[in-house]
């Protein structure tokens, strides 16, 4: 009787976990397990695989000079516009954290570009950064200061995306803007007690209270610079102009990013064994990444109460 109740028990279960069981296997395992398989093999989509062993790797780490280039040009993203991201949203949440009247609308003022779709967004920033009939430029102008070519010039082809991850920074502001607002106020009190200046409240107290906050937004910031497509592929495709077709990584590949560079290979040119490749290399740097960062993490986040 027992054993009865318990199978239909275990029988309810699985019932209900069966959409996540299947879903699970059909849209994640599986697709996993065959690109994994698709990686040692010469695949376009069209032909039957061939079994190719560690060929992919090879000349990917050997041969492929663009491979090393996509890699350059993300972890350039990653070290400069995640900490730049990072800094600015404390900045922006601190700024917000005072008590003003119809503070909730600048709040809401601010959140609001990031609600702005990945696609639109870039669109509005290429007709912004314009280096010719932009209105940055013209006002850079009027204060006769260099006016950047900005997507069109190698140079400040990525310092434009990272103004354009700036301008959607509500994400990551409101996030720390919890942080900051769940700090005790009696740390601050017993510091103007001892007469602590601004800056050493801010180092000794602010920094170590949304620490935390801090690592979080710097592993998620991790992973998705390894992951950084739409914005380089559309800036890339707007100012290269209809018709064009190679224009993946313009200006002169310093958009190429890793992400888009694999999206090449699978989807523009087919070598979908090598892209399969990429995308199991980019899934153990970024693992190797985070595993880093958390080891790290050990020794400058604190959690209250001592935890770590």
């Amino acid at each position: 009787m027992r054993r009865r109740v318990k199978r239909r028990r275990n029988a309810t279960v699985l019932l209900f976990m069966s959409p996540w069981i299947v879903g699970f296997l059909v849209f994640l395992l599986y697709p996993m397990l065959s690109s994994l398989y698709f990686s040692f093999t010469k695949y376009d989509l069209l032909k039957t695989p061939q079994w190719a062993g560690l060929f992919n790797y090879r000349f990917m780490f050997t041969k492929d000079p663009q491979f090393w280039q996509a890699m350059k040009n993300t972890l350039w993203i990653i070290a400069v516009g995640v900490p730049t991201r990072i800094v600015f949203a404390i900045f922006t949440a601190s700024l917000l954290t005072r008590r003003r009247r119809s503070i909730g609308v600048y709040r809401t003022v601010f959140f609001l570009p990031s609600m702005a779709p990945a696609v639109a967004a870039t669109l509005g920033f290429v007709y912004l950064l314009n280096p010719a009939t932009g209105p940055v430029n013209q006002f850079l102008g009027l204060l006769h200061l260099p006016k950047p070519l900005w997507f069109f010039d190698p140079t400040w082809s990525k310092p434009g995306l990272v103004l354009l991850g700036l301008w959607g920074v509500g994400d990551a502001m409101i996030i720390f803007l919890a942080g900051l607002l769940n700090v005790p106020a009696q740390l601050y009190e017993a510091a103007d007690v001892e007469g602590a200046a601004a800056w050493q409240k801010f180092r000794f107290i602010t920094l170590p209270m949304i620490s935390p906050v801090i690592f979080f937004s710097l592993v998620i910031g991790v992973i998705d610079g390894f992951q950084y497509f739409t914005q380089a592929y559309v800036a890339a495709a707007a100012i290269s102009g209809p018709g064009q077709i190679n224009f993946v990584g313009s200006p002169q590949g310093s958009t190429m990013f890793y992400s888009v560079y694999l999206y090449s290979q699978g989807f523009q040119e087919f070598h979908m064994g090598y892209a399969s490749a990429m995308a199991w290399v980019l899934f153990a740097v970024t693992m190797a990444c985070t595993v880093v960062v958390i080891r790290f993490s050990r020794r400058w986040v604190h959690y209250q109460g001592g935890f770590r």
